[in-house]
């Protein structure tokens, strides 16, 4: 955690004040506190006033309302702590068992939340191998790889894995792409020459014919 507080810090703070110590709702709170080193605990303990409804406890109609207001957390980040710790209770709960005999945790052995949630979603692509999570799982647990470098090897593995199911489609996409390119690219030099009289009207004119061409046989194989 920043040795500089942010205002949102200083609030859960001084909530924490009017609150006793030890109690659930203080407990939520301080796992706030804490967000940024330890996810996990705070993932754990709002599932648990998710699942419980120990928000309506103490005065909130919705658990959305709940952690904006007290938490100063935004819904998507919430919905990702609550299905990311469930995630990991539900597929990894060795790791969760390992993690509670360590008395002090480091940050480095905890994978970031983005890393698991992009570990989650892949666990459930039906596209994806139990091979292909098993490699990702240890991309993010034991090589600490983070969401966006574990998001983009998801990414290339499901086209690499596209491509060889059906490498004509593949060749048939490139190949629209790459006369797309042409044709825009063509299109804005036309657009200069004319402008600057740099040809003269009849190859203006041939030059035209030829983009009419292009973008003929571009929409015929869309």
């Amino acid at each position: 955690m920043d040795t500089i507080k942010t205002r949102s810090i200083r609030n859960i703070e001084q909530k924490m004040a009017g609150i006793e110590p030890g109690s659930m709702r203080y407990n939520v709170l301080e796992a706030a506190k804490n967000f940024k080193s330890s996810w996990i605990a705070l993932g754990q303990i709002l599932y648990t006033v998710y699942k419980d409804k120990h928000f309506k406890a103490w005065g909130y109609m919705t658990f959305e309302a709940y952690v904006k207001a007290e938490l100063g957390l935004q819904k998507q980040t919430a919905s990702k702590l609550l299905h990311s710790y469930y995630f990991l209770e539900k597929n990894e709960p060795q790791f969760l068992k390992d993690l509670q005999k360590e008395q002090k945790a480091e940050p480095k052995s905890i994978p970031s939340l983005d890393a698991v949630n992009v570990l989650r979603l892949a666990a459930n692509n039906k596209e994806l191998t139990e091979e292909d999570y098993s490699e990702f799982k240890k991309s993010v647990f034991d090589d600490g790889v983070e969401g966006k470098e574990i998001k983009k090897q998801v990414g290339l593995r499901l086209r690499s894995m596209r491509e060889e199911e059906d490498p004509e489609k593949a060749r048939a996409g490139r190949r629209v792409q790459t006369l797309r390119r042409l044709f825009s690219t063509l299109k804005t030099l036309q657009k200069e020459v004319n402008l600057a009289n740099l040809v003269s009207e009849k190859t203006a004119k041939e030059l035209d014919r030829f983009l009419g061409f292009l973008e003929s046989e571009i929409g015929e194989a869309v």
